[in-house]
């Protein structure tokens, strides 16, 4: 088993098996780190090896599913809460020069276990917002919520997923039909890429700036922070929720759903959600509504479209777009600081997801039997969540960023199911009724490809299989291309030539992270006048991108921005001020592979091939 360190928003490193060696590699890396000052002299506090008496609780708090949480899953060899850019740095540099794979984690939640600094600043004045990978969707809300009545922010409906992840994913929630994903409102960013160099949107490129707004986590560099453009809303939304069960036949309310929730007005979103209730047992179908808007135009509209629902004055209540954000996320509380706890309020329970995407309606007997397979005795908490897209999803093109489920899209399908029990036997039976509702729904969706969400990770659908070495490029850009045209279709192959460009030699890569076709060919070198160095570099480089003028005795590591599976739970640096200080390999300025003429201070690691070994950097409360 390969080991792994973690980098938290957190880095992890080398997940660990006792195997022969790894106290030397773990001994190794942890020095590294101490050599460089912005590290050594808060050491005790920011790295945390195995047998360290606070590893398992800073690993464990950010899991949300225990299949990943168990005796055989692979631990860390080392954890790594950094709390400014300069420890991401050296922590990426470490990693690259003792053979070691780092993981990313921003401390919110993951569907496949493959995910803190967390400083928000909300610019009223010019509707903008920096935030730190670190910081969770509910903290956004909060902040965003408090310095305004009129602003508002797309992203998640829960407020524990962390920020990293959803956005580079795409990140979706009750403002999507209005105003499309989180990562459509990308202004900037900063990104620490594979040479510790700390990059912006124009050190970046726009190719690599495209690709890192969706192109999925852990794939391009470390994403430190975002910069949002916020959206306007009226001071006033209206939420409402009609239930119906199944002694109400609620196929017929599916079917005039599917006929109308994605031509609706942009700003009224009827989402789906279906459960199984208890006492009695029943299929509850509950249509969960959001208007951006007044109460009394709401209620007008929704009995135009939809009269069947039955809709009354009285289930309908007006408050502000931010309060409506509690409401959605069910937190334990009525204030804005409610969101911005961690702890979520389902408990942490073993759950599996998957996804699809709906072109036409469902046939009713389709429908009805869906509902049946959720009544299945033995199976404890299915979930069915039916997402209407059209609207404003409809209006940008499916290549303006990596996320291209767009128009001709009715409706997502999010299928969970949850069981408590530890239990192999009751796991089997929960996996396999999930996949075989997946697999029953192949009929009804889209198909050539059966497109998906990657933040709906399923590694059912396919995975790299030698993620931690990259492999050889051909034979990674065909297991990939199995699941990565199902999650971003023709926008694909793009995706692989800037990775190919960016990160040749894969250092950030996961399960289901885009491939370099460069992948595999350690030890080559470019014409340059700099030395290499194995320990944590303290200065600057060159800020250019991945074609600077250095020598590397080891290979050309070009990866330009990751973002790390889920970190998106809150790895980004919100602030500027990042840029000045002690930066390992200092702020990139260089245009597209051009380097600058900051050469002369420049530290370029060497690394041999990369072995099976991770380290994980966790962004707990990095930035503050």
């Amino acid at each position: 088993m390969s080991l792994l360190l973690i980098l938290s928003l957190v880095f992890l490193l080398s997940w660990n098996v006792a195997a022969a060696g790894d106290d030397d590699q773990q001994k190794a890396f942890v020095q590294c780190l101490s050599n460089s000052t912005s590290v050594a002299s808060n050491i005790s506090n920011i790295v945390y090896p195995s047998d360290n008496p606070s590893f398992s609780s800073i690993l464990e708090f950010s899991i949300r599913n225990r299949r990943f949480d168990t005796p055989t899953t692979p631990k860390p060899l080392v954890i790594v809460t950094p709390r400014n850019v300069s420890h991401i740095q050296s922590a990426v540099l470490c990693a690259q020069s003792h053979n070691l794979q780092l993981r990313v984690r921003s401390g919110g939640h993951d569907y496949e276990g493959l995910s803190y600094m967390s400083n928000i600043t909300v610019d009223v004045a010019n509707r903008t917002a920096w935030v730190q990978s670190g910081a969770t969707v509910g903290q956004v809300y909060a902040q965003v919520g408090k310095s305004s009545n009129t602003l508002a922010f797309p992203a998640s409906v829960c407020n524990t997923v962390g920020i990293g992840g959803i956005v580079s994913g795409g990140g979706y929630g009750t403002l999507l039909r209005y105003a499309g994903l989180a990562a459509d409102h990308v202004a900037d960013v900063q990104v620490v890429d594979a040479r510790g160099r700390v990059r912006d949107r124009a050190s970046l490129g726009e190719d690599v700036f495209w690709a890192i707004r969706g192109g999925g986590g852990n794939t391009f560099g470390i994403v430190v922070a975002w910069k949002f453009n916020l959206v306007t809303v009226p001071e006033t939304v209206t939420m409402f929720s009609v239930t119906k069960t199944l002694e109400q036949g609620p196929t017929k309310y599916l079917a005039k759903w599917q006929k109308i929730a994605d031509t609706l007005p942009n700003e009224l979103l009827i989402r789906i959600v279906m459960y199984k209730a208890v006492n009695p047992v029943t299929i509850a179908v509950v249509f969960n509504c959001l208007y951006v808007g007044s109460k009394d135009k709401a209620l007008s509209l929704i009995q135009e479209s939809f009269p069947e629902l039955g809709v009354t004055p009285e289930v309908m209540f007006e408050m502000t777009w931010a309060q409506s954000t509690i409401q959605f996320a069910g937190v334990n509380g009525t204030t804005l600081d409610s969101l911005e706890s961690r702890t979520p309020v389902k408990d942490v329970i073993y759950f599996k997801a998957k996804s699809d995407y709906v072109t036409k309606p469902i046939p009713d007997s389709a429908m009805d039997g869906l509902l049946k397979m959720m009544m299945q005795d033995g199976i404890e908490q299915p979930y069915v969540i039916f997402t209407p897209y059209g609207g404003k999803m409809a209006e940008i093109a499916s290549n303006s960023i990596p996320f291209p489920h767009r128009e001709g899209n009715l409706f997502k399908i999010q299928y969970l199911v949850y069981w408590k029990e530890d239990s192999e036997e009751v796991s089997n039976a929960h996996m396999k009724w999930i996949r075989d509702v997946y697999d029953y729904m192949g009929s009804y969706v889209s198909s050539n490809p059966r497109a998906a969400y990657i933040n709906y990770r399923d590694l059912d659908i396919g995975e790299n299989m030698n993620s931690s070495t990259g492999g050889n490029g051909t034979t990674a850009y065909q297991q990939a291309k199995v699941w990565g045209v199902k999650y971003f279709k023709g926008n694909f192959e793009r995706l692989v030539k800037i990775k190919t460009a960016f990160d040749p030699t894969n250092f950030f890569s996961n399960e289901q992270s885009i491939p370099s076709l460069g992948a595999g060919k350690e030890g080559q070198t470019t014409s340059s006048n700099s030395s290499s160095s194995a320990s944590a570099p303290s200065g600057d480089s060159d800020g250019g991108n991945n074609a600077g003028n250095e020598t590397q005795s080891g290979d050309n590591n070009a990866g330009n921005g990751t973002q790390s599976g889920d970190v998106g739970q809150g790895d980004n640096n919100t602030n500027n001020n990042n840029n000045n200080g002690t930066q390992i390999g200092g702020v990139g300025q260089g245009d597209n592979g051009n380097s600058t003429t900051q050469t002369s201070a420049s530290v370029v690691v060497r690394y041999g091939p990369r072995s099976y070994y991770y380290l994980v950097l966790l962004f707990l409360v990095l930035f503050i």
